[in-house]
């Protein structure tokens, strides 16, 4: 029997991250979308036909009886109540990153899914892009030798924010790049090398108006002896390497996004030949100056994550992402935050 599934948001997340891999998943069945957005709900009557689309989550919660997961892709001040209101009646999570927005709402959040015995899981995709796979095995592999400093970015010239809510956003509301774009960064690198021990953080913002950080700078000293540095910044008119790796035998550099986004919004189907794949030019380089190699790019896969909890739901295996690493995740922003003030450049 299909896990019977609704879509709570129907913007870039909804749409594109979450809709079209229920859609092409035979162990899900996308029963009901939630947008209160007039364009939005006629998009996804159009790319979902035969799926309902209610404009409220009081209608959705309704009918919660006939479902057995809602999946919360909304703004991220609204992510811990809808949540809740999801566990009260008795469905399965999945929460879009960030989990919440701070630490206290995400183990509030943790709790009452071990009390209701329900599933809650966070949608940390990133983790099964393509050249974050790469990195990962060739760590693994031990091609680099001990991994010394880690070097991460996420960039692209946008001088104008385009969705209105990020644009005003504080960082208490869940606004900023690092709590856009912090959930992925920091959750990679904690994945390859483990806990914390010393963080700091330059927080700015370069645009007009009275939003939150749109540049972002973190360094991480890992408990392992491992230096992580990571950039987020919406206003880089050039683009450093995705990834920087630097070991005691080797290098690995590679630039630019995985595909699979793009493709996505491009009206891309998870099950097109050819799916989250580079081509050779874009595969990154390992080795020393000078005597570098291409390395393939490992396939990118968001579609493992619906894959893995389909077989949490259906055969109790782990989720596939353990929400205490994202509530890990929020704490440390929290606490960037709180040590280290936004600057507002004039």
């Amino acid at each position: 029997m299909s896990i019977r599934t609704a879509v709570i948001g129907y913007g870039t997340g909804g749409r594109h991250f979450h809709a079209p891999f229920l859609a092409a998943d035979s162990a899900f069945h996308l029963d009901t979308i939630v947008t209160a957005d007039a364009r939005r709900a006629e998009a996804a009557r159009a790319d979902h036909p035969g799926t309902d689309v209610v404009a409220d989550l009081d209608t959705l919660l309704e009918r919660a009886g006939d479902l057995d997961l809602a999946i919360v892709a909304t703004p991220p001040a609204r992510h811990a109540e809808q949540a809740h209101a999801a566990l009260d009646a008795g469905l399965h999570v999945v929460v879009e990153k960030p989990l919440s927005l701070t630490g206290k709402e995400g183990s509030e959040l943790l709790d009452h899914a071990a009390e209701a015995g329900r599933v809650l899981t966070v949608f940390q995709n990133r983790r099964w892009d393509g050249d974050f796979r790469t990195v990962r095995r060739l760590i693994e592999e031990g091609r680099l030798g001990h991994v010394r400093r880690f070097e991460s970015r996420f960039e692209w010239w946008k001088p104008e924010e385009p969705k209105v809510w990020k644009a005003a956003a504080q960082a208490s509301e869940g606004g900023g790049i690092l709590f856009d774009l912090g959930p992925h960064l920091l959750d990679q690198a904690l994945q390859l090398f483990g806990p914390v021990e010393d963080a700091h953080a330059e927080l700015v913002r370069y645009r007009s108006g009275d939003g939150a950080d749109d540049d972002a700078f973190v360094a991480l000293r890992h408990t392992c002896g491992v230096t992580s540095h990571l950039w987020m910044n919406g206003l880089a008119p050039q683009l450093g390497p995705r990834f920087r790796v630097l070991g005691s035998q080797a290098g690995f550099t590679t630039y630019g996004l995985d595909p699979q986004e793009p493709a996505l919004k491009a009206g891309a189907s998870p099950t097109d030949p050819g799916f989250g794949e580079r081509p050779r030019e874009q595969w990154g380089v390992l080795g020393r100056t000078g005597e570098e190699q291409p390395v393939p790019t490992d396939p990118g896969d968001y579609a493992a994550f619906y894959r893995g909890l389909a077989a949490t739901l259906r055969e109790g295996d782990p989720p596939p992402v353990d929400a205490h690493d994202s509530l890990a995740v929020i704490e440390l922003i929290q606490a960037l935050h709180q040590q280290f003030p936004l600057r507002r450049a004039d």
